[in-house]
């Protein structure tokens, strides 16, 4: 399922998709029935898939080797409800999915990066990236929740 970067960049974006309706039907439920915990759970949720989408962002665009204008609009898109699934299509249209992981050196040194060789080294051991991305995007999450929500706490 996760074999190329286009349909992990396509299966992150419809979860953050996702995310944002889980959000939305918490804020709703919140609303009607005054039950706090639903923003709470569904904005947890949200956040992780948020960050989650972001490393997602990030990877594909090294391995792929993004410009830094497309990485920023795909990365800005996360904060807008329902845009990661036209950024999507954008990129998949204009080609910047396409491809498989680069799991190998370079062979045109003039083509190198200086992350190349250990991008290929990681993508070489998903298992391990899976799992360093994992913990970076958990440890984030963790001191995002110690600094509290947008816009801070109601009193």
């Amino acid at each position: 399922m996760l074999r190329t970067p286009l349909s992990l960049f396509r299966t992150l974006a419809f979860a953050e998709a996702v995310s944002w309706t889980l959000l939305i039907a918490g804020l709703i439920v919140r609303a009607i029935t005054g039950w706090a915990p639903a923003v709470s759970i569904a904005g947890g949720i949200h956040g992780f898939v948020f960050l989650s989408y972001g490393a997602t962002v990030v990877l594909v665009a090294l391995n792929n080797r993004w410009r830094a204008a497309p990485t920023a609009v795909a990365l800005i898109c996360a904060i807008v409800p329902y845009a990661t699934i036209p950024a999507e299509i954008w990129v998949h249209r204009r080609g910047m999915l396409a491809g498989q992981w680069r799991v190998a050196p370079e062979a045109d040194v003039a083509d190198a990066r200086w992350y190349d060789a250990p991008l290929a080294w990681l993508l070489r051991r998903p298992w391990l990236l899976f799992a360093g991305i994992l913990i970076a995007v958990i440890a984030i999450f963790a001191v995002l929740l110690l600094i509290g929500p947008p816009g801070g706490a109601k009193s």
